[in-house]
């Protein structure tokens, strides 16, 4: 049997990685983590992944273990003399275009093909259960659908699995303390690169009005989105987290940040309560 199992490993903060995770990771024949094209910088995925997969990562020393991995980008070998070379061998680095913006592009459906066959070549060497480390969640925004839906065509016997992970944006609600969502508050999620009008058309739909709404990859967009939860009276009270759970984390009330932010940022604008269970019907 041939297995794909999309593991999400949470938002960047190693701790936050769930025990189901770890033991897929530990029990994978091969690690596949995504890296842009360049192959220089260890992402956020592998940097977790590499935390968790050295010499005393099962011992009492896991903070320390944290503290050492968790905001070093170019954590390796040579930078971890105690970093398990069987482990650091079960990871195979897979070129993506994490870096493109253009939509359903030639580069991004070729590294999606290019990482399928690298998965696939895997399995004819021998290998049976393959894990892919992704960011997040495997089923929200993630490249692995890309990858699952482009291993599936080609090769439709392999079994596909995900196990969940923590996400941005719950990361971002307990490092500010926000509440997300409570009694009949719908919550929105959506990414912010279709730009700040989705926003508006979900504060304005009359169901919808008292929703948190919750916005991923800001970025350049930030301006726009600013700009609508100011007309709608959310502004002072959203929050913008950037790097969430890493050594550069920073945590801002959204009239306080002007200009783009980095791109993967969340916006969360939380819904307004006036009485405690208010919401609740």
């Amino acid at each position: 049997m041939s297995l794909l199992i999309g593991v999400g490993v949470g938002p960047g903060d190693p701790e936050l990685l769930t025990l189901q995770a770890l033991r897929t990771l530990r029990e994978a024949d091969l690690i596949v983590v995504p890296v842009r094209d360049d192959r220089d910088e260890v992402g956020y995925a592998e940097a977790v992944v590499r935390a968790h997969l050295t010499a005393g990562a099962n011992s009492d020393d896991d903070k320390n273990t944290h503290d050492r991995n968790s905001g070093d980008k170019n954590n390796d070998d040579e930078n971890n003399p105690g970093h398990d070379s069987h482990d650091s061998a079960r990871i195979i680095r897979a070129p993506f275009a994490l870096n493109d913006r253009s939509g359903l592009s030639e580069r991004r459906t070729s590294a999606w093909e290019s990482a399928a066959s690298l998965i696939l070549q895997t399995f004819d060497d021998g290998a049976t259960t393959i894990a892919f480390a992704t960011i997040g969640d495997p089923n929200i925004y993630s490249t692995f659908s890309y990858l699952a839906e482009t291993v599936r065509a080609a090769r439709p016997e392999v079994e596909i699995r995900t196990v969940p992970g923590i996400t941005a944006m719950q990361a971002l609600a307990a490092a500010s303390g926000t509440v997300l969502c409570e009694g009949s508050e719908p919550l929105v999620l959506f990414p912010a690169l279709g730009g700040a009008s989705a926003v508006d058309e979900v504060l304005r739909h009359a169901a919808l009005t008292g929703a948190t709404v919750v916005a991923y990859k800001g970025g350049r967009h930030w301006p726009d989105l600013r700009e609508t939860l100011a007309d709608h009276g959310r502004l002072d009270t959203t929050v913008v987290g950037s790097h969430v759970g890493r050594h550069d984390q920073a945590l801002h009330r959204g009239h306080a940040v002007e200009g783009e932010i980095p791109y993967l940022s969340t916006v969360i604008a939380p819904s307004t309560r006036t009485i405690v269970g208010g919401k609740l019907e």
